[in-house]
Order: C-alpha cells, then structure tokens, then sequence
C-alpha cells in the first residue's frame, strides 16, 4: 500500500476487548457523524489533547469486528452487540446452551417478524372466509419444498422474565449466572439476557436464585413467569424456527445473513476466480393444514480476491493522485465476507488515516493495536501494516443506535457479482452451472439436508428434548393451470406456444395497435460511431415499415465523446415539434448517462432513447436489435403494442414499486403507475421521492388523486374498481402497510366525492419467496408449465393468498410469485382475481413474452430504478403520459 495510506497520528479510539464472566465489555454506543466529515478535523496527538473526556467519547466510537463464535449478521447491520466480543461457555451446559450464542435476531426476541406472523388480513374479508381456492384450468400434480413437522410440544411454551440485582449488563455474564442453576430450570432451555424459554413450568410463579461472579460478587436473580404460551401461538412458531437454526449450527453450517451454508465444501471456479458455497434457506410457518418447514437451497458467490487486492489493482491503474477517490468510487456500498467469523460487512467510508499499527484502548486501559488484536484473537498475521481502516455503520433497530465496526481490507473477502461480471456471459454461463439447479438435483440437496438431520445424534437428541420431528419426504399436492391468453394486435389474435411464454414469431410484421410517427426526431453520435449510426439508421426503415410506423430521416448530429458535448447539442438543437432523441455512447459510463436523462426527464421533458455503440456493431443480431429498438421508442412516444382481453370494465390497474436511492441522500423513490384505458394499454406515471431509507409509500394519496384525475379525461368517468399491485414491500412489513397505507387509499377516494366509492383491492406482490414447486411429469421433476397457481397446501390460512408461475426459465428452477390480497370489496371470485393477476403479466412492452409479476409493478420498477439511478427528482409531468423510463 502506498504511503498516503499511514495513520496520521489521529487519536486510536477504543475498542471492547473480549469479555470474562464478570468483565462487561466497555462499549460507547453513541451516535457518531459520518467518518467523510471527520477527515478534515484538525489532527491531535493524544498527549495533545486538552479535554480527556472527549477524547475519550473519540476513542470509543469505533468498534473491530466481534470474534468466531459470535453469529454472524448480515450485509453490515451488527445486531445483537451488547456483547460483541464472545467469551467461553461455562463448562458442563451442552443441551440446548447453544441457544445462548445466537443473537436476539435469530432467537426471534427483539427482532423484526420476517414473516409476518399473527397478521391476519382474511377474517375481513367476508367472500374469501369458506374457501379462497379457485376452480377453472387443468389439474397438475406438484411436489414442493415444504416438509411436515410430524410431532410437536403439545404442551405449552413458558415465558419468563428474568432480572438481577445489582443489574448485570453483559448478556454473556447474565446467561452464565442463571444457568449455574440448571438444577431448577432444567438443561432445556433459550435465554436472550432478559427473556427465558422453559418446556415446563417452575413450582413457582417468582423464582429467587443466588449466583456469584468470578470477582466474588452476589447476584440475586428473579425468574418471573410472564407467559404461557399454547402450542398454536405465533412465538411458538417463531421458537421453532430458532431451534431448527440450531440444528444447521449443530451440522456444522455456518451462518451469513440469515441462511446458512457450507464453507467446508465449497465449489472453485479457477478461470474467474470465485468460489460458490452451498448453503440453506429454512423457515417454519403454519401452512393451510400443517405446520412445516420450507427449505430451499442458497448460494454465496465469494470472489477469490481481498479489498486488499483491489486496492493495489486500482493504484496500479489510476496512480497516486486519484487513488483514493478511485478506492471510494469502487468500494464504497460493497458487501464483504470477514471470513474470520464469517459475517458479512457493507463498506461504508474508508478511513485513510488509521492502519493496522493503530491502536485502541481496552477497558482495563491498557493498549492494543490492531495487528496484535487479530494475532491475538483469530492467529492472523496482517502482512501489510501500510493499508487503511474500513468502516462498516453498524445500526441497531431498538432506539436508533448507531456505531462504527473497522475492518481490515486484507482479511475482507469481496462477495456477489460486479456489473462487469454479469455482462460476461462466459462467467455467467459456468457460474450458473452451480447455482442453477434443475428441480430434481434441487431436491437431492434438500433430501441430504433432511438426511443429515436424521442421522446425526446430536441432532436428534436436540429435537427430542423439544418434542419435534420432520417428515423426510417433501408435500405433494395439486396445483391448477389456468387458460392460456390470446395476443391481440391491430385487429389480429394470435395464441402463442406456452411452453415458451413468447410472441415474438407470432407478432413479426403485424402492425402494432397505436403507432407514433417520428416525423422530427436527433440521431446524435460521436465521429468513431458514425458507420454504427448510419446502419443502424438502414435498419430501422426496414423494420418500421411493418409496424406501421412513419419514420422521417432523422438530423443527425455528431458530437465530441463529451458528456459537456451531447448537453450542449441538446440545449441547442430541441425544438417544440421533437418527437424523440437517439443518443449512441461509446461507453457505459454512468456520469454521462445519467446526466442526458436527468436533462430529457426534467429540464427538457422530451422521449428519450441511449443505446452503447457495442449492442449496434454485431452484424448478425442488428435487424433484431432495431426490431427491440423500434418497438420501445414507440412505447416512449405513446403507442401502444399489443393487449389481452379484459373482461372488467371500468376498472383502473395500480402499480407500485420502490428503490432506495443509496447515491443522493439514501433517499428512497416510489414509483406509482396506473391504467388510462379499457384495454389497459396506455398509463399514466408518476414518482414519489421519500426520505431516507423508507419503504412504504407517504405520498400515495398525491399519486392516486391524480392518476383519477387523469382516468376522468381519458373515459369521461371515474373508475368503479380499483386494483392496486403493490411491490417492493419488505419482510415484515405487513402490517404497517394495512395499518397505514391501505388507509391512505380510502381516504384519497373519500376525498374524491361522497358519491364516490369504487370498488378496491390491494394485493402484496413478493417476488422474493422460498417456496418452490415442481411438477410430476413422467416419473421425473420439471418446471410447472407458465399459468401454474397455487392456492391450497402451501399458502397460509390467514391471510388471502396464492402463488402464480407466470414465466418460463431455460436453465435451472422456476420462481413462483406469490400475491396476498390484504383488502377487497371486489367481490370477485378467487378465480377472477388470479385470471385478472396472469394477464396482467402479458403486458409489459418491453419483452414479447409473459413476465414474472404483473406489467404496472414492473413499470413502476422501472420508474422508481431510473430515478433513483440517475434523475434523484421527480421527472416533468408532461411526460406522465407516456412510459419513457422503458
């Protein structure tokens, strides 16, 4: 590393050391401002310094990676630090103290409910109460991903509160004090520091036990029954779940995020240098019958370099003087694997003037640096003392507490896929040879996982003393598939082949539904594109033709490979009657992407169209390049290409989606798109920008009031049903958006008239499930056909719910969507609703095909990622009309 990476003798500042029993580690959990800011402070020697105190607030506002046995987070969120150092496990606690090492995330204490348990959506719902199943398609045999548990406790859970006099604040310590009285409390047991777990029940309601610390100090401890828990109850399910972690722990997998995988046996991929680990997605839920758990197979993508390496690779390329801005451009925002304790850490600022020598003080004051911590703790010797210090925040959900982590560039392993590395179809092409398993090798690895935990006796004996145990074999059931769509374009119906979910062929030279002339349109390309420009020009008269488009000759303007270049050309060449701008880029870069579009969207509301010169150079491919070309111009002037039959009338179609901007601010963007017509082919746009890190939607009644405000110019009515689609809703998320969002909705239509009372109803779309399905076909497994739905066996009894496989995949599994209904006064069959749910997914204009979730969600995607990628405002209304972010 170079010599701007040297510590300039800036105060250390103090990390907790690993703890003893009695010996609470000393940690400042204080708000600190970002680490950018802190650069230009004025540098001190610590004998310098005038005020100890704040010194001593400095010193402890930085804390270094917790140890081994300490259950790694995820994506750099360090959960459960009132600890973060581990210390040993008393001697003689083996059944079930294991429970103890597992943050509050992972035993479900004081944790966000990833699964949404006890909300329950159905019950007012009065249509959907008897039966939420559908009736119309073809029958087809499924086998799943889901296993039934076959016993449980069928006694009840006991909860207790646990306190202690004097107060102990260490977790550790306070789990070693109480399980010095395993005699009273059995060996069966899950404690998180406050809350205690039993099987049974204790004599009586308060129990008073007396322990000692090492240092000779007397503990009274008042174990207070809370809670008796029966076995249906949602924390049970939640327990359940805990103890199976437990188990993947006890084979051996290692924890990073929230699945676990296998680092003994990972898959080497020399020519790219990755390597792929196997692991495990599990979760326990109360399904329509049963309760049972669903498992899936995961993969970690590491590649075989440090932070370290990139470091001296960037140097190498960019030299001294843009160094460290070129480090923070490419590392900033990544995830990391310290596979010293296998967690994972986002990089969030590198702090260049602190390095491995570095020291910190421990709570007992004396000193250690950095390089004696790691040699101390893990026998790590960090070779190059030269390099910086990474800086992951740490945020804690409970009160908003914020700290730092410092990290060693060398001992982090970078994790996932550069935008470099997906556009190499090479290295995409032998990465998905590992991770994307056809569904009968897919459920060979769950049968081995299921075979593991049938044979080891640790974990049997663990199950045993809980009562429970799995089924080996995997839930069959039948599933429906429902009535393929007829394309209708221009006047033609055509059917399409649904093994392929694909029109393409069937559509080639029809003409479209609603064409838009390019009769004054910019073609602007640098001097080296000149030859691409005019071929690509050649090919779009031979293609638009069919289509019915009218396409003038366009002015062609060449311009400097500037991104001051192309503005200067736009500002000077726009006039009023542009239909649209053609811009060719040599490169990808994103400064001068973003700042054409950020102009064409905002400044100068106008159509616009960026392609790389590299996609228009391959003879072979440009006919079908231009086709794509010529058909997504169309749709950002207005037209419209094909449609499906819509059997509802008067009925407005809402999407909704978000990104988080992490660039400008953290701030998030809501993306609202909504029908304007019968046929649900032309929409209306718009996007809301929120505050940072937000994910349910404030604005939506702004949205909603002018998305009806807009219906009523175009069909001289306002709508009599209202279907909303709302993606982008994170895990646990559920009951604020029923609480808070849903209620915005009727408060817009209130707002509308007092006459005025559509019908609505609000479906969650998540495409992020665990659930697979599998169909039975000729004694082997395959993908189950597009137009597969699912809505018994797997779904969840309280809620209105159902899984659709909508599209097709070439290589590995198909992922089902699953759409849960939270609030209808459709009245609308079940059937109706999942029928009206598959041929919305018909209707994205980008691809000729079906996708995976219906066409407003990924159109409001599309908005929300193109502002939040590279606008940061919200976009000129004048274009709302119009689907220009394709």
């Amino acid at each position: 590393m170079t010599g701007r990476a040297r510590a300039r003798g800036r105060p250390p500042r103090q990390i907790p050391p690993p703890a003893a029993v009695g010996d609470a580690p000393q940690m400042q959990q204080g708000m600190p401002g970002p680490l950018r800011g802190r650069r230009q402070q004025q540098q001190q020697h610590p004998q310098q310094l005038q005020h100890p105190q704040q010194f001593q607030q400095q010193l402890q506002q930085l804390h270094v990676p917790p140890a081994q046995l300490e259950d790694p987070g995820g994506h750099g969120h360090l959960r459960g630090c009132e600890n973060p150092l581990q210390e040993r496990r008393p001697e003689g606690l083996q059944v079930s103290s294991g429970l103890q090492d597992m943050s509050l995330r992972d035993r479900g204490g004081r944790r966000r409910d990833f699964h949404d348990l006890g909300v329950n959506t159905r019950q007012a719902m009065v249509h959907v109460q008897e039966s939420k199943t559908g009736f119309s398609g073809k029958m087809i045999k499924l086998t799943t991903n889901h296993f039934r548990l076959t016993s449980r406790p069928q006694w009840a859970l006991y909860q207790y509160h646990v306190g202690y006099s004097p107060e102990m604040e260490a977790r550790r310590l306070r789990s070693a004090l109480l399980f010095q009285h395993e005699e009273t409390i059995g060996k069966t047991h899950a404690f998180d520091g406050c809350i205690l777990f039993l099987p049974k029940k204790l004599e009586n309601k308060v129990t008073e036990l007396f322990s000692r610390t090492r240092n000779g100090e007397d503990v009274k401890i008042t174990v207070t029954l809370t809670n008796e828990l029966p076995p249906t109850s949602p924390t049970c399910l939640q327990f359940y779940n805990i103890i199976f972690r437990r188990l993947l722990k006890m084979l051996n997998l290692q924890q990073i995020g929230r699945n676990y995988y296998n680092p003994s046996d990972p898959v080497s991929i020399p020519n790219h240098r990755l390597m792929v680990w196997l692991g495990f997605t599990s979760s326990i839920l109360q399904y329509e019958e049963n309760i049972m758990l669903c498992a899936d197979v995961s993969h970690k993508v590491l590649r075989g370099e440090t932070v370290l390496d990139t470091m001296h690779s960037l140097h190498s390329q960019v030299g001294e003087e843009r160094f460290r801005d070129a480090c923070a451009k490419e590392l900033i925002g990544l995830i990391v694997l310290t596979k010293y304790n296998n967690r994972t850490y986002r990089i969030d600022d590198i702090d260049w003037d602190n390095n491995p020598k570095s020291t910190f003080r421990k709570s007992d004051g004396s000193e250690m640096s950095f390089v004696e911590y790691y040699k101390k703790q893990y026998n790590i010797e960090i070779s190059d003392w030269m390099q910086p210090v990474l800086i992951s925040q740490m945020k804690k959900k409970r009160g908003n507490i914020q700290g730092t982590v410092a990290l060693i560039p060398e001992l982090c392993s970078l994790t996932g896929l550069t935008d470099k590395m997906r556009n190499d179809f090479n290295m995409m092409k032998d990465l998905a040879i590992h991770t994307r398993l056809p569904p009968e090798q897919r459920q060979r690895e769950l049968g081995r996982l299921l075979n593991y935990i049938q044979k080891d006796d640790n974990v049997q004996k663990e199950l045993r003393n809980w009562g429970l145990s799995f089924d080996n074999k995997s839930v069959s059931f039948t599933g429906r598939i429902v009535q393929g769509e007829k394309i209708f374009q221009s006047g033609a119906m055509f059917d399409y082949n649904p093994q392929f979910a694909d029109w393409t062929k069937e559509t080639r030279g029809v003409p479209l539904i609603r064409s838009m002339p390019m009769d004054s349109w910019l073609l602007i390309y640098t001097r080296r594109n000149y030859d691409v420009a005019n071929t690509l020009l050649q090919s779009l008269f031979k293609v638009t033709p069919s289509m019915g488009i009218h396409m003038n000759r366009p002015s062609m303007i060449e311009v400097d490979d500037r991104t001051e270049a192309y503005l200067r050309v736009l500002q000077q060449r726009i006039t009023p009657d542009i239909n649209i701008v053609f811009c060719i880029l040599s490169s990808s870069r994103k400064d001068k992407y973003d700042a054409i579009k950020k102009y064409l969207c905002t400044d100068c509301p106008i159509p616009s169209q960026c392609v790389l010169a590299r996609t228009l150079s391959k003879p072979q491919t440009i006919m079908t390049v231009a086709t794509k070309i010529a058909l997504q111009m169309n749709c950002k002037m207005g037209g419209e290409l094909w449609s499906v039959e819509i059997p509802l009338k008067q009925v407005m179609i809402v999407g909704i989606d978000c990104y988080h901007d992490t660039v400008s601010g953290k701030q998030s963007i809501a993306g609202f798109v909504a029908s304007l017509n019968q046929s649900v082919t032309r929409w209306f746009s718009r996007c809301v920008v929120q505050s940072r890190g937000q994910e349910l939607v404030d604005g939506i009644k702004t949205c909603l009031q002018s998305a009806l405000r807009n219906w009523s110019k175009w069909n001289k009515s306002l709508p009599s049903r209202i279907f909303v689609y709302r993606d982008g809703v994170g895990d646990g998320q559920l009951n604020t958006l029923v609480n808070y969002e849903v209620p915005q909705f009727l408060d817009c239509l209130k707002s509308i008239g007092t006459d005025y009372s559509p019908r609505l109803t609000v479906i969650v779309v998540k495409k992020r499930v665990g659930a697979r399905f599998f169909a039975e076909i000729g004694g082997g497994l395959k993908n189950p056909p597009p137009g597969t739905v699912v809505d018994t066996v797997v779904t969840r009894p309280e809620w209105y719910d159902f899984f659709v496989v909508s599209q097709t995949v070439k290589n590995g599994c198909v992922a089902p969507t699953h759409y849960n209904v939270i609030y209808d006064t459709s009245q609308l069959k079940p059937d109706h609703v999942q029928r009206l749910t598959y041929k919305l997914c018909h209707m994205y204009y980008n691809w000729s095909g079906i996708i995976r979730v219906p066409a407003p969600c990924q159109y409001a995607h599309k908005l929300a990622f193109l502002v939040g990628q590279s606008i940061h405002r919200e976009p000129s209304m004048t274009l709302s009309d119009r689907l220009y972010y394709l």
